[in-house]
């Protein structure tokens, strides 16, 4: 499978949506395919050393009786193609910093703590209609050498065929999204890039791969 680590310079309006158009000629509505989720870089904090648990819930750790800092949240949705089918058995690795903005890494030189009840990694399958869930706790922004990273998720998604990389950003953080160089960068696509908030602390991202 190849690795997708460029972003996507592609426009679609509206990508986020599932557009509704009519087929020419025939007066039927129909669901016009949704927008490939925009691409972006792996990142410099791709775990080196995964962490004995990786299920679903990355605000406490398996043996463990402390939760996690920060703000717990919860971000389900589905993985698609590209006709907007369902990917049954995709596999998703997420990666982020804790609530004080630090990555369990080495090559992370951020002052801010560890937190030893944050898991910080998990390892996600999707189900028969391409669902996925996990907990975790919302991600601070924070001071980088390439400038103000916003709160984001990093994502691995690899499908039967397809396979991307990707950052996940917030719809609530508009302010700072826009201060973030690799955010900018995807212009238009960043619709596909945004987890959109349905409640106080739940949240829908879908993400639709690409055809090989």
């Amino acid at each position: 499978m190849d690795h997708d680590h460029t972003i996507s310079r592609r426009h679609f309006a509206g990508a986020a949506l599932t557009a509704v158009g009519l087929v020419a000629g025939g007066g039927i509505a129909r669901a016009a395919a949704p927008a490939r989720t925009a691409g972006g870089p792996l990142g410099p904090f791709y775990p080196v050393m995964r962490p004995g648990d990786d299920d679903f819930d990355m605000t406490q750790i398996k043996g463990q009786t402390g939760r996690a800092l920060g703000r717990v949240i919860e971000v389900t949705g589905r993985v698609l193609d590209s006709k907007g089918n369902p990917v049954s058995g995709a596999e998703l690795e997420l990666w982020q910093c804790n609530a004080a903005g630090r990555y369990a890494h080495p090559g992370d030189i951020a002052t801010a703590p560890l937190d030893p009840n944050f898991q910080g990694f998990a390892r996600l399958m999707t189900g028969a209609s391409g669902e996925w869930r996990v907990r975790t706790i919302k991600p601070s922004g924070y001071d980088s050498p390439i400038g103000w990273r916003t709160p984001h998720i990093h994502f691995d998604i690899k499908g039967r065929q397809s396979r991307i990389i990707t950052q996940m950003y917030f719809t609530e953080d508009y302010a700072t999204n826009t201060k973030d160089a690799l955010y900018n960068m995807l212009g238009e696509d960043a619709v596909t890039a945004m987890a959109a908030q349905q409640e106080a602390d739940r949240y829908r991202w879908d993400i639709v791969l690409a055809d090989k």
